[in-house]
């Protein structure tokens, strides 16, 4: 194997201990419950704060135009607003930013 394949495995290596690395180490530090209301509070949340730093950039950069994406996020957030199911909601918003790209240009 040439020096390339040999650095790529090494990168490949470190990234896969890097990771494994961020899942062990809490369940071998933390051993007792945390009991500080204050830390569960904040890890509560967490995952929810997460999810949407990654999914609402996602909304104004997958389509044509941000317009269309403002249509689809305002559809979406109407309809999770009201209860109605995640199919619901993910099948209206795509339709919305559908009609949205179709006619916005002859509008504009």
């Amino acid at each position: 194997m040439n020096q390339e394949t040999w650095r790529l495995i090494g990168y490949i290596l470190v990234m896969a201990g890097v990771t494994y690395a961020i899942r062990a180490l809490p369940l071998t530090l933390f051993r007792k419950n945390i009991t500080n209301v204050y830390i569960r509070s904040f890890l509560k949340y967490i995952p929810y704060a997460v999810l949407g730093a990654m999914t609402l950039p996602a909304i104004f950069f997958s389509t044509d135009s941000v317009i269309s994406a403002i249509i689809g996020l305002a559809v979406a957030a109407v309809l999770a607003y009201r209860e109605k199911s995640l199919l619901t909601v993910a099948a209206a918003a795509c339709g919305a930013v559908f009609l949205a790209e179709r006619l916005l240009p002859l509008v504009f």
